[in-house]
């Protein structure tokens, strides 16, 4: 998502576009958020041309639709046939939640015209138009966030970068939903390639970058969670930080989903998680696995989740919620 994030993420999603989630609202700021998110390692040849999403009518997501909180605030999706105008600033999010769950439960995918809402439900369609130059896009609403004041929506990267938004992370657009009374009178505008985008020149990213195949469709429907045992999450590194304390020296064990400098960004992401974990698909999972905490360390505000005085315990809970969430893990001794 929220971003991003650019911005985030959950949307949990979890969006619920992490990030991304915590873009910025000026250039001076744009750096420090690139370095807990940014564009993808390769762009892709013909991003510019990636069709936009053609809208159709579809049963509404029973739970992507509730009231929800995220960062302090109560938000009710509009789940009405009402029109729907908005102008506001718009950031994206990118290879932080790659592959990520979105609000709606499938997967991020960044090259895929989609983008993430506080209100619009999920899914549903809107034309997204900047107000610089005019340039439009269709997306599909699929995720939860921006949850800034200052942002209104979250763009995929491939949407951001049709709308001349990747470079500066954010930009003023116009929004405006595509009703279901609309659908048949909508064709997607045809797309004028003028040059190959640039992706932008950022600091390296501190939050994990989880990569996934895209489907030269560009569609979430044909990507698939991973069904291979994941290695050992204590083993890696999450953020650039040092791998987790030996087990001789913890005391506890909790399961690490993120790691991250700008405190709201963990804030937004805790939320977006939230969602999901207690969406009615999560109801398998242990009640220890319903409610991401932060904890702040070392200038760190660190997404956790569990507190397992075995590491073996915390192990299992980290695989489960790989599985689920399809975002890596490490586990955190304290």
């Amino acid at each position: 998502m929220t971003l991003a994030r650019s911005a985030a993420g959950p949307a949990l999603p979890i969006a619920v576009a992490v990030l991304v989630l915590a873009g910025c609202a000026s250039a001076p700021k744009e750096t420090r958020f690139y370095r807990e998110d940014g564009p993808p390692d390769h762009v892709p040849p013909g991003l510019l041309a990636t069709p936009d999403a053609v809208p159709r009518e579809e049963p509404l997501n029973p739970y992507a639709n509730r009231p929800y909180a995220a960062l302090g605030r109560t938000y009710v999706p509009d789940t009405s046939n009402a029109p729907f105008h908005q102008r506001g600033m718009a950031s994206w999010y990118g290879r932080q939640f790659q592959g990520n769950r979105t609000a709606s439960g499938e997967l991020y995918d960044m090259f895929a015209m989609t983008a993430a809402h506080p209100t619009l439900p999920i899914p549903s369609y809107a034309r997204v138009t900047s107000t610089r130059d005019g340039r439009s896009v269709i997306v599909r609403i699929n995720d939860r966030g921006p949850f800034l004041h200052d942002r209104i929506i979250d763009l995929s990267y491939a949407a951001a970068a049709r709308l001349g938004l990747a470079g500066a992370g954010s930009g003023e657009v116009q929004i405006e939903r595509i009703l279901p009374g609309q659908i048949a009178q909508t064709a997607p505008p045809p797309v004028t390639v003028t040059a190959a985008p640039a992706a932008p020149q950022v600091e390296a990213p501190t939050a994990v970058a989880f990569a996934v195949p895209s489907p030269g469709s560009g569609s979430t429907h044909s990507m698939v969670l991973p069904n291979q045992p994941a290695p050992d999450p204590v083993a890696r590194t999450t953020n650039g930080d040092p791998p987790p304390q030996p087990a001789t020296a913890a005391t506890h064990w909790s399961v690490q989903l993120g790691a991250f400098k700008i405190a709201m960004n963990a804030e937004a992401l805790r939320d977006r998680l939230a969602l999901l974990l207690n969406s009615p698909d999560a109801s398998g999972l242990p009640a220890e696995l319903r409610s991401p905490r932060i904890e702040r360390q070392a200038g760190l505000s660190r997404v956790l989740i569990g507190d397992a005085a075995q590491r073996a315990t915390a192990l299992g809970w980290s695989r489960l919620l790989e599985r689920y969430l399809s975002r890596p893990t490490t586990l955190f001794a304290h």
